[in-house]
């Protein structure tokens, strides 16, 4: 029992400051809020992750493992339907870890040691996304070869600045949970948007009906 106390405190330390990251924003969000939060001492925390740095590298390595199985399947999507689906999950899988997204440059100017992990991360988006024009191209788009690697990187760009952008529209609302269907939605949407000049008008017809059918209803008043 005593060996499995400290991975459970490294874990709820984890999850707590992943929640007051994506609520508060990590520059506003002390260790010493954290520990607060979670009625441990600092000390206590300390132990464990010796510096707020190594917290949100942690939870970066998370946020790779957690997307890799999605990533690995990109080469599966076939058709519009797929690729929305395909694409709407992982925007889900960004949103969870909004806070890096949220401060992508400012996280690189002040944590040197996470840059190999985005750049990683970036790279491994780019591939999966690679993966999947190719399976497009075989069914569903007009696109040439020499077009799959520029295409990717500007899905790649637009999704990982996407909810910066949400951020900067709207900076009391947008990253707040209520909202985040909506801002996945426009993210979805936008990033296939991309891809609609390659498709034919009944492909792009679809991509635009299921765009419009999880398009999240306005609350009354």
């Amino acid at each position: 029992m005593s060996r499995k106390a400290p991975r459970r405190t490294a874990e709820r330390i984890l999850e707590t400051a992943l929640e007051m990251f994506n609520r508060f924003g990590e520059p506003h969000v002390s260790t010493t809020a954290i520990s607060a939060e979670l009625r441990i001492s600092p000390g206590n925390l300390y132990y464990h992750y010796p510096a707020k740095d190594e917290l949100v590298n942690a939870l970066l390595q998370r946020h790779r493992l957690g997307l890799e199985p999605l990533l690995s399947a990109s080469s599966e999507v076939h058709d519009v339907e797929d690729a929305w689906f395909f694409m709407h999950a992982l925007f889900e899988g960004l949103w969870h870890y909004r806070f890096i997204y949220r401060n992508l440059n400012d996280l690189l100017s002040r944590n040197r040691e996470l840059e190999s992990q985005l750049q990683n991360l970036i790279q491994r988006l780019i591939g999966a996304l690679q993966n999947l024009l190719d399976a497009l191209r075989r069914d569903l788009l007009q696109m040439d070869r020499l077009e799959v690697t520029p295409a990717a990187t500007r899905m790649t760009v637009l999704l990982t600045y996407w909810l910066s952008f949400e951020y900067v529209c709207d900076p009391r609302r947008a990253l707040e949970p209520e909202h985040a269907q909506a801002a996945l939605l426009r993210g979805a949407t936008h990033v296939l948007g991309l891809l609609a000049p390659y498709m034919q008008p009944a492909q792009r017809a679809h991509l635009q009906q299921l765009a419009a059918a999880y398009r999240p209803a306005k609350s009354a008043g």
